[in-house]
């Protein structure tokens, strides 16, 4: 150990010996951090695609959740290895900037540092292989750009609702849109297809008395962050009431109090009184015969939209998950409206023209290069497997169509309709999206295989 001494000759540690740590170096240390990447994107492969198995995920408490949505996962999921904490962290990066591709980031990801082991086993210095990676990424991202297409309008019901949400909040001369200004409700016994857009606020809360007017039209709302009650003093001190009289006149100062309540919410032409607290009964039947509805309990998130909109469970969980993803891609195409098609049909099409590119770089980055364009294949190869299609079989029918006949549109004909042509099936992901996916993955996969040694800190 690494010993110094103060000015009295005492010595003192400054360093364990790294001997008495469990440690990796080296070769050893890229396959053990290749293995654990590997891993996580093994467990999200088979969700990826229209046709991707669903996970049961079960918290501490016993809640359990079912979803193939890679976010949702991976957020959910008990993770103890750094290596597997970034590929969690690289999905949830995916899910800020993006708010879909998730699952294929880690897919990405894991089939990069999958055709990396093969390299580091042919003797491929780990920063050239990273280097040949990043050559690539750029080639492939040039490639999508070419190959994609701008879109104004999407067709499907849910779509639609998504795209008129993300429009009506959008700022258009920022290019951006706040999803918090976007509030997914759910509600059990009704049917997807009873999904619709309310310009305004939905509180699911009822009227604080029954006997109040269930619909109230042209409203003019209080809204009060404060109980409606008389206000509780900050003591100690108590107050003895031993008579009547006493007791009446306390009675009577509250009720001038809630009366006084009510009456400024009324001097202010409010027709209706929303309130973040409680109130007790006898101010809740002041309310009802003064002929002021209220609603209490409403939280404070949903009266901060509410004064922004007036201008002054389990597949309802999965559901609700599917529209944020679509609210994502209609504010992915407010701030870029190019699409490229899906299926798979993108990823062929770069994993083309990466192999084709390959042949320009004559250093050992070209082995990179090529491994690359293996690992875009593994993104349309598990959308087929998923699909009960023969991967390999698919893969290269898939592959020699679009060589043929010069068409970056076909793709794995997940949902069996009959042609392979994604523009004809109308299945497409936003541009800067599909980016992302690579430059994300390609980055987390640089930043694994720059690691040589792994130090791990045993009980002092």
């Amino acid at each position: 150990m690494a010993l110094a001494f103060d000015e009295y000759g005492r010595p003192f540690i400054i360093l364990k010996e790294q001997d008495q740590k469990t440690r990796l170096r080296g070769i050893d240390a890229q396959k053990a951090n290749i293995s654990a990447g590997k891993a996580v994107a093994r467990i999200l492969r088979t969700s990826l695609g229209p046709k991707g198995m669903d996970k049961i995920l079960q918290s501490p408490d016993g809640d359990v959740t079912i979803t193939n949505d890679g976010a949702t996962i991976l957020e959910q999921m008990d993770v103890d290895n750094q290596i597997a904490k970034l590929m969690v962290e690289l999905s949830r990066s995916q899910d800020y900037e993006i708010g879909d591709g998730t699952t294929g980031v880690v897919v990405m990801a894991g089939a990069l540092l999958e055709q990396a082991e093969r390299l580091l086993e042919r003797g491929i210095h780990p920063i050239r292989i990273a280097e040949g990676y990043e050559m690539a990424s750029r080639i492939a991202v040039e490639h999508l750009e070419h190959i994609s297409q701008n879109v104004n309008r999407c067709k499907r019901h849910l779509a639609e609702i998504s795209v008129k949400a993300v429009l009506s909040v959008a700022d258009l001369e920022r290019k951006d849109v706040n999803l918090d200004m976007i509030k997914v409700e759910g509600k059990v016994g009704g049917k997807l297809e009873d999904t619709e857009l309310i310009y305004g606020i939905t509180v699911d809360k009822d009227m604080s008395h029954p006997q109040m007017p269930k619909q109230i039209e042209d409203a003019k709302i209080a809204i009060l962050t404060c109980p409606f009650e008389p206000p509780k003093p900050k003591t100690k001190h108590k107050v003895d009431i031993d008579t009547v009289e006493k007791f009446q006149t306390l009675r009577l100062q509250e009720q001038k109090y809630f009366d006084d309540m009510v009456q400024k919410c009324k001097d202010v032409g409010a027709t209706l009184v929303i309130c973040q607290w409680g109130f007790d009964d006898e101010a809740n039947h002041l309310l009802m015969h003064r002929n002021l509805p209220a609603v209490r309990w409403v939280g404070g998130v949903e009266l901060e939209l509410i004064a922004i909109a007036t201008g002054n469970k389990m597949m309802i969980e999965e559901t609700k998950r599917s529209i944020h993803d679509a609210l994502c891609v209609a504010r992915n195409l407010i701030r870029n409206n190019s699409i490229v098609y899906g299926g798979g049909s993108a990823e062929i099409s770069c994993s083309i023209a990466v192999e084709a590119a390959a042949d320009k770089y004559p250093g050992v980055e070209q082995y990179a290069i090529r491994a690359f364009a293996d690992a875009l294949d593994s993104v349309p190869m598990a959308l087929a497997e998923n699909s009960g299609l023969q991967p390999i079989e698919t893969l290269s029918a898939v592959k020699s169509q679009q060589i043929k006949d010069n068409n970056p549109h076909y793709g794995i004909d997940c949902n069996d309709v009959g042609t392979n042509d994604m523009r004809e099936q109308d299945v497409f992901e936003t541009l800067i999206g599909k980016q992302q996916q690579i430059l994300l993955a390609t980055q987390v996969v640089k930043m694994i295989l720059k690691i040589d040694d792994v130090i791990s800190p045993s009980d002092y």
